[in-house]
């Protein structure tokens, strides 16, 4: 068993947010008989998936969803992390394409219509881009409504 401190020195992750994840649901602790928290080593594999998870811009919300499919709060072995990523492939291939549409148009517009309206690719005469939504859709992912 770990203590609090030894789990935050050994994955990175402050006490703070050690305590906000239990309070969600994310890890799970026991209490001694003076209330202090004890983790099982195996919460620094889950930590690890968290972390990893939330670098790739998933929220604690589809974290959580994720880890909940699995049985009795087990960490998640390898060939859990390639079957629930492979689930978030779609929504990982919108964000790449919402950051490349970025990318290739943010030096010359954001897509507001205010900047350079002579030399602005997303410029949007007589409002055609109204039947898309509110927003810019020439930079939303495609999958989202996005135009190209």
């Amino acid at each position: 068993m770990l203590t609090i401190g030894q789990v935050a020195e050994r994955s990175g992750v402050p006490h703070t947010a050690l305590r906000f994840y239990e309070d969600r649901g994310l890890i799970t602790s026991v209490r001694t008989t003076g209330n202090q928290r004890r983790y099982l080593r195996s919460v620094l594999r889950r930590l690890a998936f968290i972390r990893t998870a939330q670098r790739v811009g998933l929220t604690l919300e589809d974290v959580r969803d994720a880890l909940a499919q699995l049985p009795d709060n087990r960490t998640p072995t390898k060939s859990d992390w390639e079957r629930l990523s492979r689930s978030w492939k779609t929504e990982l291939d919108a964000r790449i394409d919402a950051l490349y549409r970025l990318r290739d148009r943010l030096t010359g517009c954001i897509g507001c219509g205010c900047l350079s309206l002579r030399s602005c690719a997303l410029q949007n005469i007589d409002d055609e881009q109204a039947s898309h939504g509110p927003g810019a859709p020439q930079l939303k992912p495609v999958l989202e409504g996005g135009t190209l």
